[in-house]
């Protein structure tokens, strides 16, 4: 049997990682400056992660949603403490595709419809419901064709307003920064004004942090830099740094009955143990105030350079817009200086997602191999 031929691959063969390291099967050293698309969050085979899940493993690796959990409610906890939601509820998942796609069925629940604002470039998820939310006709399915969401210009309050004003709708959501679409941030005001919409029309606001939360923007979630409190909040990537798990954090007005929302696998004890140590490694190691210093940098060096556009970004989720597509300059860096990064929709746009623990040293091999290269 092969395997289904849906990912264009390089021709690369990692067998060993350790911080922002990666080897490959021949012993070459990468930079990963991508992390897996934001998932790498504390560094790859951090000690105390490693340690985190095999005593884990050594008691329990898995039993079902249906016995109590201590854990769950432990990651929970430091989650709330951590995050500045304590209030909240959270529903453990898998993945962020269903993160969104539960709390899109909770929007829909709590309100009885069945409308929903999205924005162009958005990035929601490859499930049922996040695909229909998603601006990207190429992932759409017959399946998941629906009339159910209404793709509004993203950063443009005017167009929000006026379509509240035709109707009345379940939910709006919105991308603390958005990823795959070319890292572009709603503006503060935007998104306040957007929030108030939401509360004086009777509609949620979800907030996808599936890649811009977990101290990536320098902030636990990236829309804390605007004054809002959604009614929901979407989480994934960095979460396990690696570990599959998702999560959706509820505000305490959204009510929960018995059977609303399942899973098989979310929140199993390996992936809460994996969950846990992430975030005392936040903790311990300053992760969210490293993302702002080594992040600003980058982006000060980076905009000085002759040959980029543009530079976007918060902390350590960069986009660095290039006047032509950066596919040479991503394979270049790859295969000539030996240093992970990724691309966007639009093409001409590199990311940079590395683990909250790069240093400057890091950051200065990037430049160096990219300032060659544009030159």
């Amino acid at each position: 049997m092969n395997l289904f031929d849906v990912y264009p691959l390089f021709d690369i063969e990692p067998v060993k990682a350790s911080g922002l390291k990666v080897w490959d099967k021949n012993g070459v050293e990468y930079l990963d400056l991508y992390g897996g698309h934001a998932v790498i969050s504390i560094g790859h085979s951090h000690p105390a992660y490693i340690k985190r899940i095999q005593d884990q493993l050594h008691q329990i690796g898995f039993y079902s949603n249906a016995v109590k959990m201590p854990l769950q409610e432990e990651l929970a906890e430091k989650l709330g403490q951590m995050s500045g939601y304590e209030s909240y509820s959270l529903f453990l998942c898998n993945s962020g595709a269903e993160a969104n796609e539960n709390a899109l069925k909770l929007a829909s629940f709590q309100t009885g419809r069945k409308r929903v604002i999205s924005f162009t470039n958005s990035f929601h998820g490859r499930t049922s419901a996040a695909v229909a939310a998603t601006d990207n006709l190429s992932i759409i399915a017959p399946i998941n064709e629906t009339d159910n969401f209404l793709f509004l210009p993203f950063n443009n309050l005017a167009s929000v307003q006026e379509a509240f004003a035709k109707e009345a709708f379940a939910a709006v959501i919105i991308e603390g920064i958005q990823g795959i679409g070319g890292v572009y941030i709603p503006d503060t005001g935007f998104l306040e004004a957007v929030a108030s919409l939401c509360k004086e029309n009777g509609a949620l606001l979800i907030l996808d942090e599936v890649q811009s939360g977990y101290g990536r923007s320098g902030k636990f979630f990236a829309h804390q830099y605007a004054n809002v409190s959604p009614d929901i909040i979407t989480t994934a990537k960095g979460m396990g740094n690696g570990y599959p798990i998702g999560g959706v954090l509820i505000a305490p007005h959204i009510q929960a009955k018995h059977g609303m929302l399942g899973t098989t696998f979310g929140g199993n004890y390996l992936a809460c143990a994996a969950g846990l140590a992430v975030l005392e490694v936040m903790e311990q190691e300053d992760l969210m105030n490293n993302a702002i210093a080594i992040g600003n940098y980058l982006m000060e060096e980076l905009q000085k350079l002759e040959g980029v556009k543009e530079v976007r970004g918060q902390g350590l989720m960069i986009g660095v817009e290039l006047p032509e597509p950066c596919g040479p300059v991503r394979s270049k860096l790859l295969h000539e200086h030996k240093i992970f990064t990724g691309s966007a929709n639009n093409k001409n746009t590199l990311r940079l997602l590395p683990a909250l623990s790069v240093t400057k040293a890091d950051a200065d091999q990037f430049l160096e191999a990219f300032r060659n290269l544009l030159s």
